[in-house]
């Protein structure tokens, strides 16, 4: 018994330790499928000023996540250009990142800045980042390659 129980305590002490010592993927995307930004048109917040669901149809693999496209046209866009169009911090929300943590995001709740998009995590949040966006921007940056593996692909 003394045995199964320092076996458990050891188990246990694995499961909660490990995922903090993880680094979060570069690009948030599902529970269950590699999908970036809940499978909304990256590049379409920058040409039709609105969210669009992508499609299956039109998708592309960058930084081990799929990025779907609503048309051939973004596709190619962002192909040319992932960068300029990719949403900052891997599509996690930017106030979360400013706070040094990853959290998932609503499609609708987006601001673009200088050039940039940033999603977030609800509306009320978004209202809250926007209070204090230049140095939520600052600390945002630092914090994005820090807690996920973005690394990985800046090395190369």
């Amino acid at each position: 018994m003394h045995k199964l129980m320092k076996y458990l305590v050891a188990t246990i002490f694995t499961l909660v330790t490990l995922p903090a010592l993880a680094l979060d993927d570069a690009v948030n995307t599902g529970f269950f499928n590699n999908t970036a930004i809940e499978g909304y048109d990256t590049v379409a917040y920058f040409t039709q000023g609105k969210p669009v669901e992508g499609n299956k149809k039109f998708q592309v693999l960058w930084r081990d996540a799929n990025w779907r496209f609503s048309s051939q046209k973004n596709l190619e866009l962002f192909k040319q250009n992932p960068e300029m169009y990719a949403a900052q911090y891997g599509g996690y929300c930017a106030w979360a990142m400013a706070d040094s943590k990853t959290a998932g995001i609503d499609p609708n709740a987006w601001h673009i800045e200088d050039g940039k998009l940033y999603l977030n995590y609800n509306q009320e949040i978004k209202k809250d980042w926007l209070l204090t966006i230049d140095a939520d921007i600052v600390s945002a940056n630092k914090y994005y390659s820090e807690i996920t593996n973005v690394k990985k692909y800046q090395d190369n």
